[in-house]
Parts: C-alpha cells; sequence; structure tokens
C-alpha cells in the first residue's frame, strides 16, 4: 500500500509533511516546526505519531519535536552527524546504510551547505523526496554552514534522482524564487509557463509543492548553472559551474 503524504502548513510559510503508511499503522512527520498544526491533523484523520523526521537542526524544523514526543512517544530520527542539534533524537542516520519506515524504504542522502549536516529522505519506492532546505521549487537554501562547492555538490546528488521524483521542501517560497530566476534566464519558455502557474496558485492561496525534480533541472536556475542564457546574463560565459552557482547565490542573497 503506498505511503500518502499531507502538507501542514506551520508558522508563515513553512511545511511539515504529514506521512502516512496505512498498511503498517505508522505515522510520521517530517519537519515539525511546532506542534499544534500537527495535532490538529493528527486528530482531523484519527491517526496516531509514530515518528519524527528532521532534515536539518534549524529551530522552524524542529520546533515541535520535544512536544509532539511527549505526547504521542513519537521516535525521532535525524542526522547523526548533528546529534547535538536535534531536540531529542532517537536515531541518527547517515549516508552509510537507508532507513526502514515499515515496509518502506528510505534512502539516506548527505546533502549539506545550508547546514553542516543537512540530510534528505528520499522513498524511492514512493518517487517521493524530502529535501528540507537545500532544495526548494526554483530556489536552494542559503549557505549558512557551507560552501558554494559543497552546495553544488549536494544540489548535484538531487539532481541525480529519477525525473519523477516529487519534492518535498521546506518552505513556500516559490514565487520569489521564480521571480529571481526570471531576472536571469528570463527567455526561458517552461519557467515562464511555470510561473504564470504558481502566480495563479498562489492568488488563490494553493501550494505550488511538491514539484519535480524534472521540472526544476528545467526552470531552477541553481541547477542551470551551466545555461548559456544564464552564462551571458551574468558575463560568465567560460566560468565553472561551481562559480557560476556561487554568483547565482550571492545575487538570491541579494534580490
Amino acid at each position: 500500500m503506498p505511503l500518502t503524504v499531507e502538507l501542514i502548513p506551520c508558522l508563515t510559510d513553512n511545511y511539515a509533511y504529514l506521512l502516512h503508511d496505512p498498511a503498517d499503522g505508522l505515522c510520521a512527520v517530517v519537519d515539525p516546526s511546532e506542534a499544534a498544526p500537527v495535532k490538529r491533523a493528527l486528530e482531523a484523520r484519527g491517526l496516531k505519531l509514530t515518528h519524527i523526521l528532521n532534515t536539518h537542526h534549524h529551530f522552524d524544523h524542529t520546533g515541535g519535536n520535544i512536544p509532539l514526543k511527549q505526547e504521542f512517544g513519537a521516535v525521532v530520527v535525524g542526522p547523526e552527524k548533528d546529534r547535538e542539534r536535534i531536540p531529542a533524537l532517537d536515531i541518527g542516520v547517515d549516508e552509510s546504510a537507508p532507513w526502514q519506515f515499515g515496509s518502506h524504504m528510505a534512502r539516506i542522502l548527505e546533502i549539506p551547505a545550508h547546514t553542516r549536516a543537512h540530510i534528505a529522505f528520499v522513498f524511492e519506492g514512493e518517487s517521493i523526496a524530502f529535501t528540507g532546505d537545500t532544495l526548494f521549487a526554483m530556489g536552494c537554501g542559503r549557505l549558512f554552514e557551507g560552501t558554494p562547492e559543497m552546495m553544488w555538490s549536494s544540489l548535484s546528488k538531487l539532481m541525480a534522482l529519477p525525473d519523477e521524483t516529487r519534492v518535498y521542501c521546506g518552505h513556500e517560497y516559490t514565487q520569489s524564487n521564480g521571480r529571481f530566476a526570471l531576472t536571469v534566464e528570463p527567455n526561458n519558455s517552461e519557467l515562464q509557463a511555470r510561473m504564470r502557474e504558481v502566480d495563479t496558485r498562489r492568488s488563490q492561496s494553493a501550494p505550488t509543492i511538491p514539484c519535480t525534480m524534472e521540472l526544476e533541472k528545467k526552470t531552477n536556475p541553481f541547477l542551470r548553472p551551466d545555461s548559456p542564457e544564464i552564462r551571458r546574463t551574468l558575463g560568465m560565459d567560460d566560468a565553472d559551474n561551481v562559480t557560476v552557482f556561487a554568483e547565482l547565490r550571492r545575487r538570491k542573497d541579494n534580490f
């Protein structure tokens, strides 16, 4: 029986995700910034929380850990290499082994730079990836604890996932990310079409998540440092991909 994923809006623009395995009676929440919206979603569906999955240590992804664990006894799973900064962590994971969620296997990808030990949970059998704040729809995370080289390596790992992979990221940043993308690749017709759809969805207060890896590779400038148009816009025709990526990130930081 397939996993179901439900978006839970939190704070102002965060998403937590309810991951339900009806066959095994398991229910996880990914990156709960706060407990109350998660509890409301569980109550509405008659579900009991069994697991909490964290992609990284930031409080807007872990703030709900302790109250949810106290109420439900949920097992907290997160990056082993950031054990001391993940509240109430029970099981530390890394790339050396997958993590089992009932009958479903989650491949762990280590994708640092936003934080030094950021991870993604990739359910390959379901074509689902929880990317936290490393890969956003049409964007990527700020480099708080890493370098452009680290982030480009992390994004390259995610780009190697199958095109049909559905990406569930940490925030509803898509519209602002797309506006930046249009400044560096304004003639990308697929980007133009995507932004029309995004603007429509946001005008209706509808989420723009999930997206697919295929669409990201066609429209996300941070995955496209080899784009001739982006290179022309930046005046970096002959630069390597990491240097182009770094300039894109610098410009986005000041956008």
